[in-house]
Order: C-alpha cells, then structure tokens, then sequence
C-alpha cells in the first residue's frame, strides 16, 4: 500500500513546467497526460526555477512541482570514490534531480536549493554518452550508478527511463547498469527478460531507522519483498546498507535487518553488498540542520572535520567493523564491497 501510496501522491503534482524549447516533445505530451489537473507553466531554463535563491526545501517537500527540462551537457560523470563494486572505470548519470522520499540523512537536502523535481527529457543523449564512454574504454569493463541524485526507480512508471536505458546496457555487455533504490517499484523490470549486467540495488534499514528517518519510503518488508522477487526472476540483486545509523541499540538493530534480508533471498546469488558510514560535506550539513533544527539525528555524536561531518572516528569504525564481522559471517569476501576505507 506504501508504494501506491507514493505513486497517487505524485499524480497529485499540482504545478509543472516546461523549457520552451522542449514544450513539443514527444515525451514532454507523453507526460502531461498523467497530470490533466496540474497547472503548466513555460520557462525559458530549468535553473532559473531550480537554482533561484531565498527557496526553502523544506516548505517546498510539502507540494513540489515537476520541471521538464533539457539536459545540454555532462551526461556521464565519474563517480564518487565510494561508488565502488569491483570495477576501477566507475561513472554516474542523473536523469533527474531529486527524489520523491523524504529521508532526513539525505545530501539532496543540503545540495540543492529546490525541493522540486527535475526530469530530463532527452534521454537518447544521455544513451549516446554512455556509449562513447564504453567505447572509449575498449574492452574494459565499466560501471554506471543511476540512482546518485535521484530514486533510480520510484517515478519510473510515470518517466518510463529504465524501459529505454536497458536495451541500451543489453547492447553493451562490458558495462554493467546500477539502479539504486528504495522503490517496490519493479514491475516493469518484472516484466522482462534479466539483463545480466543490470543490478538492482536496494538501499536497506533498520525498521527503526525507516520509521523515524525515511519518510514516505515503502516499509523495509516490502523492500525486502521486491528483491525477493526480482532475485527469483533472474535479476542480479545488490544489497547497500548505507549510510550507518547510530542508536543506542544499534547493534541489536542490524543484526535483525541482516537476519531479515539473508532468511529471505538466495545468499550465494547476491551481486554485491555494500556498507557505509553517515557522512555529510559541512556545508551541506549546516544547511539540513538550519532546515530540521530539532531533528535528533544532527544531536547525535557528530564530528566536523576536513570539510565532512560525520560519526567521531573511534564510534564510526566501531559501528563499521561491526557490521562488517557480521556481514561477511553470512556472505562471501568476493561479494562485499565496503564503502570506506580498511578500519
């Protein structure tokens, strides 16, 4: 009902706009279909909406608008040194901007000054991107993260992009497609054949955490549920437990999510696991807090340092370590991909 739920709440979108240069497109129609109601207003350039300054994120979480937009450069990008599960050649794209759950931890909060979504619409360009890149590494295998300022699946019934990048990743088989999510939206993925080199990958927590943390989420069940499916449809599944939250019963909180997700799937077909640390750039962190001052979250045993806010070092790595010995006593070393340096 949680998933229904979030898709009834997008179609309630109430304002979009649209780059004059793109009001024709195919897509842009294709889209407008869903929201007859919303009111549509035309814009010369998604950043003068997006970018604007004195915009409060949190107001605008309440009832964001969607922008329709063109992207025009940097489709591909390298990607962060903690996107990472076995391959040296690792890049990110972002479809969209921003992401329709509300989880306090998030860097969105931080990075943009918009709550409202951004779509780009000229997919083909981001298809042809990738594939320059691929070919420019010859025969190398290379990585690509969707999922890095968006929910690679939460909207997909509505921007329909995974339908389209899929056969592009099925006609390049030394690139292997990550779609990160939260989302129990699967059933288009459902409905076709696997890709061997597509990884769905669902980002995990306590029900705790979700509870108090991971607004408008579906509940960890159901997440579990949907990789249960997909697991048992062919699909390479990737578990990612990040970031860390820490509690004062933290311990005895993910032992029962790993017990939980590993009862429920085939462990030795697992793709990748992956575990991270609760970490912020300073900047972003300052800002989230001026958002959610009484958020208890940001009073926890946080530490500022070279430009990062984070967990003090001797309870992060206790916290890592941790989970880590728990981790590798059900899964394999080759499956495990932390995301942080050795403790």
């Amino acid at each position: 009902m949680q998933s229904l739920w979030i898709f009834k709440d997008f179609r309630l979108i109430n304002t979009i706009y649209i780059e004059s240069e793109i009001a024709s497109h195919p897509r842009v129609k294709q889209i407008l279909q869903r929201f007859a109601n919303a009111e549509v207003i035309e814009c010369s350039h998604y950043a003068e909406l997006f970018n604007r300054k004195a915009q409060n994120f949190r107001l605008q979480k309440q009832d964001p608008a969607l922008i329709l937009a063109k992207k025009n450069n940097q489709f591909v990008l390298p990607a962060p040194e903690a996107y990472g599960i076995g391959g040296d050649k690792n890049y990110y794209f972002s479809h969209m901007l921003n992401c329709i759950y509300d989880c306090r931890y998030c860097f969105l909060q931080g990075m943009y000054q918009s709550a409202n979504y951004v779509l780009f619409i000229n997919y083909e360009d981001f298809a042809e991107q990738i594939k320059q890149t691929v070919e420019q590494l010859s025969d190398q295998p290379c990585y690509f993260f969707s999922g890095y300022d968006c929910d690679s699946l939460a909207l997909e019934p509505v921007t329909e992009f995974v339908d389209f990048i899929l056969p592009v990743f099925e006609s390049l088989p030394n690139a292997v497609l990550e779609l990160r999510t939260k989302s129990t939206q699967v059933r288009r993925l459902l409905d076709r054949k696997p890709l061997a080199n597509c990884v769905v990958a669902f980002s995990l927590s306590p029900d705790n955490i979700v509870a108090a943390l991971e607004a408008k989420t579906p509940s960890l069940t159901k997440r579990i549920q949907a990789l249960q499916k997909l697991q048992q449809a062919g699909w390479p599944i990737g578990l990612r437990f990040d970031p860390l939250i820490y509690h004062a019963n933290y311990q005895e909180s993910y032992i029962n999510l790993f017990e939980k997700v590993f009862a429920a799937l085939d462990v030795g077909k697992i793709h990748s696991v992956s575990l991270g640390g609760f970490r912020l750039p300073t900047n972003f962190y300052k800002k989230i807090v001026k958002l959610y001052p009484d958020e208890k979250l940001f009073a926890g045993p946080l530490q500022e340092q070279d430009g990062m806010v984070a967990y003090a070092a001797n309870l992060e790595n206790e916290m890592l370590k941790f989970c880590e010995k728990a981790l590798l006593a059900t899964i394999d070393e080759t499956q495990f991909f932390p995301c942080y340096e050795s403790c």
